[in-house]
C-alpha cells in the first residue's frame, strides 16, 4: 500500500516552503514519524516526518524547490519493505511504479541479477512540467556510482543535476542536448551492479549522434565543452585544453572561455575563415529555461508597475577618500575589502527608514510596509542576473555587509546559491558601474517598490562655490513603482542618499 508524503500546515500566513534538505534516499527503509525531509518557510525551518513506516519508493519534489502546502513530495510504500535490502518482488515493483511517476529513478522489476533501472526527469514543483536537457555528463558505456550526476536539466526555476540511483553500467540514453522532455520521461537506462570493463560496448552517446558529420567537439582534458563556450572556443581560435575551468568538476563556462579570448592579442589569433554561406551567417539558440523567466519576470513588472526612475549624481570623493585611508587596516582587521557596496547599503538603509513608501509592497488594495531591511544585491554570472538578499542589513556593519555580499558575489558565478538566498528582499542595489555603464534605469524586481542603480565613477568638471573644479562624479538612478511612491518621495530619496555618500559622517550619527 503506498502513502503520500505532503507538505504540512505551516501557520495560517505561510502557503508555501523551499525543500532545504531530504533526510532520506528512494530506497531507504523509514520509520512512522521519522523525519524524512527539511522544509524552510520565511519564517522557520521544520522537519516533515514519515506519515506511515515503509520503504521511500518517490521523491517527487527536489531540494530547493518552492511547494505549496499540501503539495505531494513523495511516496512510501509499506509493501516494498524488502527493496530497502535489495529483494524488490515483482508485484511490489508494479505497485510502487505508479507511484513513482516523477521520481529520481523507478526500477523495473526484472530481478535482483542485472536489473534495469529507469532515471526519469525529476518533478520540480507543481507548476514545472517540463525541462531541457543541458548537458549529457555520461555516455553509453560508462559505470556510474549511486547519488554520481548523469545529466544536467534546465528548468524556468533553475539547474539541476539528476543522478544515478545504484551502481551500474548506463545502457541507454534517451535524448539529445537541447531536447525538452516532460516529468516522468525516462532519461537513461542503467544495469545494476554491471561492471565497465565487462560491457565491450562503444555505442554513441546523442550528442554524438546529433553532431555526426561535424567537426570533433572541443575539450578540456576528457570533458567535452558545453554549446556556450565551444562556440566562444571556435570563433576566437582558441586550444579548448589550455582553458581553466571554473565550472562544476572543473568544466570549462562561457565566462571562462570569454576570459581565455580576451587573453589573446588579435594579431596571434587564428586568421579569419572564408566568407559564410548564406545559411552559416546566422545561429539560432533556444532560450534556456532561466532566461525565459527572467524575459518573463521584467516583462511582467513593466506591464504591471507604474515605473518611473528619477535621476541624480553624487560627488564620491568623501567616500574614495575614506576607503584609501583606511583600506589596509579593514582588511587586516576584517579579512574581507572594503568597497563602496557596502556605504551604498547603509546609505540605502538610512534613506529608506525615512521614506518608509521606498521599502513597502503593494499586495492587492493593501500596501504592507516593512520593518526590515533586506537589499537585494544585483551579480551577473553567466546564465543570468541573480538577486541575492542581505537580510537585516540595518542591523550589520559595514565589514559584515561587504563579507556577505564576496561571498554572495563568488556563489553566485559558481552556481551554489540557494533559492531562499534569492528571495524576500525589501529594496534592491544594481551595479551597472561595473561594466562601464554611465547611466541606466534599472528595472523594479517585484513585488518591491524601488531599485537604485549605480554607476560608474568618472572625474567630470562642477561648479563648486563658483569655481569650476574636476570631482569623481557618479551617476545614481531610482527606479520606482509610482503607485505606492510618489515623486516627491522618489526625489527625497536619492537626495538622502546623496548626502549620506557625499558625507559618510551623517550615517555615524544617524542623521
Amino acid at each position: 500500500m503506498a502513502t503520500e508524503i505532503r507538505v504540512p500546515a505551516l501557520g495560517e500566513s505561510v502557503t508555501e516552503a523551499t525543500i532545504a534538505r531530504w533526510l532520506k534516499n528512494v530506497g531507504d527503509k523509514v520509520s512512522a514519524d521519522e523525519p524524512i525531509v527539511e522544509l524552510e518557510t520565511d519564517k522557520v525551518s521544520v522537519e516533515a516526518p514519515a506519515p506511515a513506516a515503509g520503504v521511500l519508493t518517490a521523491i517527487s519534489a527536489q531540494e530547493g524547490d518552492t511547494v505549496e502546502v499540501n503539495a505531494l513530495l513523495g511516496t512510501i510504500d509499506d509493501a516494498g519493505a524488502a527493496a530497502a535490502n535489495g529483494a524488490s518482488n515483482g508485484a511490489a515493483g508494479s505497485a510502487s511504479n505508479e507511484d513513482a511517476k516523477g521520481a529520481v529513478a523507478a526500477p523495473a522489476a526484472k530481478g535482483a541479477a542485472g536489473e534495469m533501472i529507469e532515471v526519469v526527469v525529476p518533478e520540480g514543483g507543481e507548476s514545472v512540467t517540463e525541462a531541457d536537457i543541458g548537458e549529457w555528463l555520461k555516455k553509453v558505456g560508462d559505470a556510474v556510482k549511486r547519488d554520481e550526476a548523469i545529466v544536467s536539466l534546465e528548468t524556468d526555476k533553475a539547474a539541476m543535476d539528476v543522478v544515478a540511483p545504484a551502481d551500474g553500467v548506463i545502457r541507454e540514453l534517451k535524448g539529445a542536448e537541447g531536447d525538452t522532455v516532460p516529468v516522468g520521461a525516462v532519461l537513461a537506462i542503467i544495469e545494476v551492479g554491471a561492471a565497465a570493463a565487462a560491457t565491450g560496448e562503444n555505442q554513441p552517446t546523442p550528442r554524438d549522434v546529433a553532431k555526426k558529420g561535424r567537426e570533433p567537439a572541443a575539450t578540456n582534458g576528457d570533458r567535452p565543452l558545453s554549446p556556450a563556450p565551444r562556440r566562444v572556443v571556435a570563433e576566437s581560435g582558441l586550444d579548448a585544453a589550455g582553458i581553466a575551468g571554473t565550472g562544476k568538476d572543473g568544466r570549462v563556462t562561457k565566462g571562462d572561455a570569454l576570459a581565455a579570448a580576451a587573453a589573446v592579442p588579435r594579431a596571434v589569433r587564428a586568421p579569419a575563415e572564408a566568407p559564410r554561406a548564406p545559411g552559416e551567417r546566422e545561429e539560432r539558440v533556444k532560450m534556456s529555461r532561466l532566461r525565459q523567466t527572467i524575459a518573463r519576470r521584467l516583462k511582467e513588472a513593466q506591464d504591471t508597475a507604474a515605473m518611473l526612475t528619477t535621476f541624480n549624481d553624487v560627488d564620491m570623493g568623501a567616500v574614495m577618500d575614506l576607503r584609501k585611508q583606511y583600506k589596509d587596516l579593514f582588511e587586516r582587521k576584517h579579512g574581507v575589502k572594503l568597497g563602496f557596496m557596502g556605504f551604498f547599503v547603509k546609505a540605502c538603509v538610512h534613506a529608506l527608514k525615512e521614506l518608509p513608501d521606498v521599502n513597502a509592497e503593494i499586495d492587492g488594495t493593501d500596501v504592507i510596509y516593512k520593518n526590515h531591511y533586506d537589499i537585494g544585491i544585483a551579480v551577473g554570472t553567466e546564465k543570468g542576473l541573480v538577486v541575492p538578499v542581505v537580510r537585516d542589513a540595518d542591523l550589520k556593519s559595514i565589514a559584515e555587509i561587504e563579507a556577505e555580499i564576496t561571498d554572495y558575489g563568488r556563489r553566485a558565478r559558481a552556481g551554489d546559491l540557494k533559492i531562499e538566498e534569492m528571495q524576500g528582499g525589501t529594496f534592491s542595489i544594481t551595479n551597472g558601474g561595473v561594466y562601464g555603464s554611465l547611466m541606466s534605469t534599472p528595472i523594479l524586481n517585484p513585488p518591491q517598490s524601488g531599485i537604485l542603480g549605480m554607476h560608474r565613477i568618472e572625474e567630470r568638471p562642477v561648479a563648486i562655490n563658483g569655481q569650476v573644479v574636476i570631482r569623481p562624479m557618479m551617476y545614481l538612478a531610482l527606479s520606482y513603482d509610482h503607485r505606492i511612491v510618489d515623486g516627491k518621495g522618489a526625489v527625497t530619496f536619492l537626495v538622502r542618499v546623496k548626502e549620506n555618500l557625499e558625507d559618510p559622517q551623517r550615517l555615524l550619527l544617524d542623521l
